[in-house]
């Protein structure tokens, strides 16, 4: 009687949570279209976005700040869910797109057709995602040693990671006179994005973080270890594969239309579990949410703390990434 007590308690504290991060994240998708050079109070965005009356406001409302925003909260989601995927299939709370090196391998396959093909700029998402898939693959190859090892994962993360990150470097040298066009990609930014790229972005997000809810159950048996994940049915390198897969996609589609922007695939997960807990099926909803209100909470802040100057997404999530990363080194 006392642990079923226990467990809805829990349930409606995560749930409680999970419905804070929804208010959250309206609060955050409000104040991004509201500040900014042209401040526009809240009951005037709702009145341009529902009527087209030619006005200014109308303009940058619907054309920049409401895509961009839109564009943000898709981002977060698709980076948290993928550094959340990631922690649970390495058995890694440091697992991160960008710390193992999958968001490098998009991240260099993106810069080769930006610099080198940019006449192909519409296949950017697919080899985004070919590259992370590379990336996967070859970290895999690097870990594996009669198993799957956190050690080793984050080891071989670390390396190709660096190998993807030369291949970058060394693009932009052999091709400095077209490194302009690239350099919002490195650092990672919202900037001058609109509609083409949510179109771009929002499938992505839609079908894999369906795929990743339904089968969040499938994570909560990886978290019981590979021996009893096998003894309840469930083929555990086919599903470290397919979820892997899904991860490399969210992260890909993420790097595609906003370049490198790193932490947020760590921050979020782990965050989250220190509050709720290890249960997927919380945890992925929860994680998805509070990705979209740090990246919509970054962005705003980027792009009006030196207002008209605007620094990209990306230095604002390493400022806030790097201290908490030396936070988990220290636990």
């Amino acid at each position: 009687m006392e642990n079923r007590v226990q467990w809805k308690e829990r349930k409606s504290f995560r749930l409680a949570f999970i419905a804070i991060l929804v208010g959250l994240a309206v609060i955050a998708f409000a104040l991004g279209n509201s500040k900014g050079t042209v401040e526009v109070g809240v009951n005037r965005i709702i009145d341009v976005i529902l009527h087209d009356d030619g006005s200014m406001e109308r303009m940058i409302i619907w054309n920049i700040r409401l895509p961009r925003m839109i564009l943000a909260a898709l981002v977060g989601i698709n980076l948290a869910l993928a550094g959340a995927i990631l922690q649970g299939v390495m058995s890694n709370p440091l697992a991160d797109p960008g710390i193992i090196g999958i968001s490098s391998g998009a991240g260099l396959f993106g810069i080769i057709i930006l610099v080198i093909f940019p006449e192909y700029q519409q296949f950017v998402p697919l080899a985004a995602f070919c590259g992370a898939m590379l990336a996967a693959f070859i970290i895999y190859i690097l870990a594996w040693k009669g198993g799957i090892q956190p050690i080793r994962i984050i080891l071989a993360g670390v390396a190709v990671s660096a190998l993807f990150g030369a291949g970058i470097s060394a693009t932009l040298v052999f091709y400095s006179d077209r490194v302009h066009g690239a350099l919002t990609f490195m650092n990672g930014s919202l900037s001058a994005r609109s509609w083409p790229e949510v179109q771009t972005i929002l499938p992505y997000t839609i079908i894999c973080a369906l795929l990743v809810f339904i089968l969040a159950e499938k994570l909560n048996l990886l978290l019981l270890g590979d021996d009893a994940a096998r003894g309840l049915g469930l083929h555990v390198e086919a599903t470290r594969l397919g979820f892997t897969a899904l991860a490399a996609l969210l992260a890909a589609s993420a790097v595609s239309v906003v370049g490198l922007l790193g932490f947020v695939g760590l921050i979020v997960p782990h965050s989250v579990r220190l509050i709720i807990g290890n249960d997927y099926k919380y945890m992925l909803p929860a994680s998805a949410l509070f990705g979209a209100v740090l990246v919509m909470f970054s962005d705003t802040f980027a792009r009006t703390i030196f207002s008209p100057t605007e620094i990209p997404v990306g230095i604002v999530m390493a400022v806030l990434g790097a201290p908490f990363f030396l936070y988990l080194l220290r636990r």
